[in-house]
């Protein structure tokens, strides 16, 4: 539902169902002494509180359809950018004609790893990866990490005909 006022509604009316069950049975547990009412006006606010209460569980398992559907979806979308992420580093890396050993500290590096850290799990000296980044760096005609970076952001932020969504949406003339 994306109607806020109504699920608010809804959950005020539960609310107040589930205070008059309590409120009925702790009145008799304690023994507060109450002007009684004629059992058909009884019944009947029994009927209307217990439909009151099923609404509200209604409206609690359509949200929580709803939300378990909204995070297989976003669940899906992100799965769906973590490919194009790595087919998009693939193809790039196979662009710039890295080898293999470029290709791993490439890949470390937009990880965010120090060059301390890739040459530990490389098992090679900081010297060594540190030409392999200067390598890459030069394959892709850029100065540095975060340049480096900054080419896979904007390729992912392209859309199919090639403009950066951003760039759209700064062009519009302001109102």
């Amino acid at each position: 539902m994306k109607h806020p006022a109504v699920i608010f509604a809804i959950f005020v009316l539960q609310a107040l169902c589930a205070i008059f069950f309590v409120s009925d049975i702790l009145s008799s547990w304690i023994g507060i002494r109450t002007t009684p009412l004629p059992w058909e006006m009884r019944e009947l606010m029994e009927i209307w509180a217990a439909l009151g209460l099923i609404v509200g569980l209604m409206l609690g398992a359509v949200l929580l359809h709803g939300a378990i559907k909204a995070r297989k979806a976003a669940e899906l979308r992100l799965r769906r950018a973590s490919g194009a992420f790595m087919d998009l580093l693939a193809e790039r890396f196979e662009e710039w004609g890295l080898t293999p050993a470029e290709r791993d500290v490439a890949l470390f590096a937009i990880k965010g790893m120090s060059t301390a850290e890739i040459a530990g799990l490389r098992s090679t000296s900081e010297g060594t990866v540190k030409a392999q980044t200067n390598a890459i760096y030069r394959k892709a005609g850029v100065t540095g990490r975060a340049q480096l970076l900054s080419l896979f952001i904007e390729d992912l932020m392209r859309d199919e005909a090639g403009v950066l969504r951003l760039q759209d949406q700064s062009a519009r003339p302001a109102a």
